[in-house]
């Protein structure tokens, strides 16, 4: 009879425990619910829409249904000369902007790291870029910096260094578009990545460096057998973060030129925004832009396999 009443006892708790159980985990579900519809409704369904447009012909003002064509659209887009100008000027910015922005980054984390008095109040200056809106940026450099006639950067090099043959239109100018483009975005977002960097920097332990020395390392013998090895996971993070801004780079030439001139700041992202938004070609717009996907998702694998390897 004891044991009889003991099994009874434990089946009951376990019912209870398991009636509980199942109230938590519907708990849990509605609270994780409104982020689960806002992810569905403002992601996944954005994404599986637009990939089956891209297969399509599909002028969302005048035709009433998408037409599918299959890869035709595709085909068109890799055909088309704007797209190839687009993809050349993105490969442009990338060249210019990815380096610069992965040994300038460093070089700042690694003044950042040293035992210096005040280095709190730089890494703040040098964050202050990033919490700054890319369209503000855009505006002050295009009005208050690069502007031919009122630029800060043309009354240096005029009235302050003298340099008046170096003095000019900035952003109409084919030549010096492009670069100025890539200086902007420098400026907005090197201290992120210095952030990053000075992270992985702080993350290394001391008794590397002492060891270090104790076999005779100078200080270039220990930057580069020592931080840079025990960084790979920054250079990954850096890297990927680097290459997407560098292929998705769209608010800078549409504020600042509007993809002039003549097509020189013209990039794979405002390609697409013009297709969507000025021809109103979403199927066009929709394989450029999952074009522009495979193009991140292949130099990210990359760097990925060019930055594996482990720590010190």
């Amino acid at each position: 009879m004891g044991i009889h009443l003991a099994h009874l006892n434990e089946a009951g708790a376990k019912k209870r425990r398991s009636r509980r159980q199942v109230i938590e985990e519907i708990t849990a579900y509605a609270f994780l619910l409104p982020a689960l519809l806002f992810v569905f409704a403002f992601m996944l369904y954005p994404m599986l829409h637009s990939f089956l447009l891209s297969f399509t012909e599909y002028d969302f003002v005048y035709d009433k249904a998408p037409t599918f064509v299959g890869l035709r659209t595709y085909l068109e887009v890799l055909q088309d000369d704007f797209f190839q100008i687009s993809l050349k000027n993105t490969a442009y910015f990338a060249l210019g902007f990815f380096p610069l922005l992965v040994i300038i980054s460093l070089g700042i984390a690694l003044l950042l790291n040293l035992p210096l008095r005040g280095n709190t109040v730089v890494r703040t200056s040098v964050f202050l870029p990033v919490i700054v809106s890319l369209a503000l940026t855009g505006v002050m450099f295009q009005g208050m910096i690069l502007s031919g006639k009122f630029g800060l950067l043309n009354h240096i090099l005029g009235n302050v260094l003298g340099l008046k043959s170096w003095t000019r239109e900035w952003l109409t100018d084919p030549r010096t578009a492009m670069p100025a483009l890539i200086a902007v975005s420098l400026w907005k977002y090197v201290g992120f990545e210095a952030l990053i960097f000075l992270a992985g920097l702080q993350a290394i332990p001391e008794a590397l460096y002492d060891a270090a020395k104790v076999d005779g390392a100078n200080a270039w013998q220990r930057l580069v057998h020592v931080t840079l090895p025990n960084l790979r996971e920054s250079f990954t993070l850096v890297g990927i973060w680097g290459i997407i801004q560098s292929i998705k780079v769209f608010e800078q030439p549409f504020i600042m030129t509007q993809g002039g001139p003549a097509n020189s700041t013209l990039t794979l992202y405002y390609y697409t925004w013009i297709n969507a938004f000025d021809f109103f070609e979403m199927g066009k717009a929709s394989a450029s832009a999952y074009l522009i996907c495979f193009l991140i998702l292949v130099f990210s694998l990359v760097n990925m396999y060019l930055t594996r390897g482990e720590r010190v």
